[in-house]
């Protein structure tokens, strides 16, 4: 057998051991109102049985309850198909209680598209998933909305490992869109997801993952849009969030609030965060959104190696909210009170906000703990300003410790600071900076607290700033601030 003829019998019969397609009109699903969950799991069964393949929603509208996913097996929805979930709540039945252990954990899940445990799964094709979320109230008399009250998420993956989600729009969640719990080797890539119909309408949740690759995607979510969090005992780590294109009512990028098993080694950069497409007043959060970047620790575990450059961020209410408490709420009720945990070498760079709320920036921890070895540069906050006196927190001292309180900045709102306030830290390093106002501001641009080693250089002529003094700092050791370019004020006032 010549060469040619050898490859060309090799293609010919790598063509016939290519997974098998499984179509699920095969299996009886039909699109219209028709309720196809057990055609759809038939289909998914089969495939699975078979060694593995491709379960092929076509084009159609494919009304279905939970989808159980098994190994080997790869979703696909072709151009014009949408998944679309039940409006019925029993066609979302709790599953078993899995192994892990988590916070969220109300006994049993409810979702869309379920996994546990499995292995080599994908979601894929130019397809829609419409999670219907209107039609999953929950329990409506609760404000917030409990996130345990059986509403389905779209995609729910527990403990799974080898998994591909890639090119899919997804739509109206009735609670988290997509939540990834304790998995491993992840990509999410190419994924457009648009989550308003409901309470606590996250993006996509990474939560106590390892190896995860997100990329290339658009958000635009009434809850936080991407979001890290640690619900359980696993750490959320070697993390990379890059390419995406972000919008929130809440916060845009979010590592927290639970933080049980920490948050290492995590990569964000070329990120753009922008004001929502969606016109209709939020559910929870605000119309310009509360906080572009927000890394928050108040539930114990570490945080610690975090790499964030090349971020834009268009509007919000606060460009930065860097944050250590102590809320240490258990991730299971037999659990052990967490301690204060830590948040230590984090990196943020070329990082530009603008037209942004006036609630300013801030890195913070409690008396006793602090946030450890940050480094800022090449940083530029332009805000709002036109504040009024009355109209924000006077001095350091008004600013309340909050050390139970939920991490977010409308804790405090208009600090005394216009550009950074930080607070109960080491080692922290500003290089390059530019702050200014569209109208007069008349607060301090920095202000400080119980801070040992602060070095603040390279800061531009500031825009807009009617302030009497550039820093104001109180118990601050070590610190090393240099006048800003043109500033002819007093520089820094330390008591």
């Amino acid at each position: 057998m010549t060469k040619k003829i050898w490859f060309l019998w090799l293609c010919f019969t790598a063509q016939h051991v290519i997974a098998k397609d499984y179509p699920i009109t095969a299996f009886g699903a039909k699109p219209g109102g028709m309720v196809n969950t057990t055609a759809i799991n038939k289909a998914v069964q089969q495939c699975h049985a078979g060694g593995g393949g491709r379960v092929i929603v076509p084009a159609g509208v494919f009304s279905s309850g939970t989808i159980v996913m098994k190994d080997n097996v790869e979703l696909h929805l072709q151009m014009g198909a949408v998944l679309l979930a039940s409006a019925r709540p029993e066609d979302f039945p709790a599953q078993p209680q899995p192994r892990y252990r988590s916070q969220k954990d109300p006994g049993g899940w409810h979702a869309l598209i379920y996994a546990n445990e499995a292995s080599n799964i994908a979601i894929t094709g130019p397809g829609t998933i419409d999670g219907n979320g209107a039609k999953h109230p929950g329990n409506p008399k609760n404000k917030l909305g409990s996130d345990m009250d059986g509403r389905p998420r779209n995609i729910l993956f527990i403990s799974c490992r080898n998994i591909k989600v890639e090119q899919v729009t997804m739509l109206n969640a009735a609670i988290w869109n997509q939540h990834y719990l304790d998995c491993e080797d992840v990509v999410v890539d190419r994924v457009n997801v648009y989550n308003h119909a409901n309470r606590n309408n996250d993006g996509i949740d990474i939560d106590g993952c390892r190896r995860f690759l997100l990329s290339n995607s658009v958000f635009d979510t009434d809850d936080d849009a991407i979001v890290l969090k640690s619900t359980g005992a696993a750490a959320c780590e070697n993390v990379v969030i890059t390419n995406c294109i972000v919008s929130s009512f809440c916060n845009a990028i979010k590592a927290g609030t639970e933080s049980t098993g920490g948050f290492r080694n995590i990569s964000v950069s070329n990120c753009v965060v922008k004001p929502s497409r969606n016109a209709h007043p939020p559910i929870y959060g605000t119309q310009r959104g509360i906080a572009g970047l927000s890394l928050e620790i108040v539930d114990g575990g570490t945080m610690e190696g975090v790499s964030i450059s090349n971020i834009m961020i268009e509007g919000t209410d606060c460009p930065l909210f860097v944050r250590l408490g102590n809320r240490a709420r258990k991730h299971t009720a037999t659990a052990e009170n967490p301690p204060v945990g830590t948040m230590k070498n984090i990196v943020i760079s070329n990082m530009t906000a603008y037209g942004t709320g006036n609630y300013s920036s801030s890195i913070t921890a409690i008396p006793g703990h602090y946030v450890e070895n940050i480094s800022l540069s090449n940083i530029q906050f332009f805000n709002r300003g036109g504040l009024q006196p009355g109209s924000y927190l006077r001095n350091i001292e008004a600013v309340k410790e909050d050390e139970k309180g939920y991490p977010q900045p409308t804790a405090w709102k208009e600090l005394p600071s216009s550009g950074l306030f930080i607070r109960h830290a080491k080692n922290v390093q500003v290089n390059g900076l530019m702050l200014g106002s569209s109208a007069a501001d008349p607060r301090t641009p920095l202000v400080a607290e119980d801070v040992e080693g602060l070095q603040v250089a390279q800061v531009a002529k500031l825009t807009n700033c009617t302030a009497d003094v550039f820093f104001k700092g109180k118990n601050v050791r070590l610190a090393k601030i240099e006048t800003p370019l043109g500033w002819e004020k007093e520089v820094m006032k330390i008591k």
